[in-house]
């Protein structure tokens, strides 16, 4: 077993020859604090919760999806963008790697939600959604179409306030990921992903009523989230599954 990888807000590996490309775009990250027993039995076999200062996060993630492409060719205009919105825990593996594991990925495009459940082993859930700005305000919209449970939606509303000059070493381990953790064939892999250092902004959440947390089989929140940021976007590219995550 190795210690943790260092926090790093740019990325430690090029990915020479990507899996996928695509575009993360309008983005707010919310997060929670929650006790990392409260997430362990959650996490693919050979990773446990990667904490800061004790505790572990919830993120709810909210963005657009733009032009989707496999390998180098261009990224689809239609199938490759929709709105998307994540319930994402944060992990580490035997080998010190920090990631993310989703425990619900909400798309408005049958298409990619099917190949993301069948090649991917991803929890995508085909949802209605919408996501509009007006002026310095985004709304994110979500509600669950299948496989369910139905009923789950969520409704976010943030304001964009001052850029964010240097990140705290909170937000640096919140949104400074570098890979995922996922369980392929009964074994916990890790795809890495690299994309230009996070543009980040402070935001208020103007609105948050959701129940996709408690779909994903996490404790409601209760409180109000301890951080809340919004980033226009980057560019992203993504590899492919690496060794076990495990010994």
């Amino acid at each position: 077993m190795y210690e943790p990888a260092p926090v790093t807000p740019d990325a430690p590996h090029t990915i020479a020859s990507p899996l996928l490309t695509q575009h993360w775009l309008d983005l707010c990250f919310v997060h929670w604090a929650v006790p990392p027993e409260a997430v362990a039995p959650l996490l693919p076999r050979g990773t446990s919760p990667d904490v800061f200062d004790g505790v572990t996060y919830v993120g709810l993630v909210a963005f657009r999806m733009h032009r989707v492409g496999w390998l180098r060719l261009p990224g689809l205009p239609y199938f490759g963008s929709f709105p998307e919105t994540n319930v994402r825990l944060y992990s580490v593996d035997g080998h010190g790697r920090r990631g993310v594991v989703f425990r619900s990925m909400d798309a408005s495009r049958l298409l990619p939600v099917l190949i993301g459940r069948a090649g991917f082993r991803l929890p995508y859930l085909w949802s209605r959604m919408g996501v509009r700005a007006s002026g310095d305000t985004v709304t994110y919209s979500s509600s669950r179409r299948w496989p369910g449970p139905r009923g789950a939606d969520s409704r976010i509303v943030v304001r964009r306030g001052e850029p964010v000059a240097e990140p705290t070493e909170l937000e640096h381990f919140l949104t400074a990921r570098w890979g995922m953790h996922n369980t392929f064939f009964r074994a916990a892999s890790y795809l890495p992903n690299d994309h230009p250092r996070w543009p980040l902004f402070r935001a208020e959440l103007v609105d948050c009523e959701e129940s996709l947390v408690a779909a994903a089989g996490l404790p409601a929140p209760r409180e109000a989230p301890v951080s809340v940021l919004y980033s226009p976007g980057v560019p992203v590219r993504l590899g492919g599954p690496q060794a076990p995550a495990g010994r």
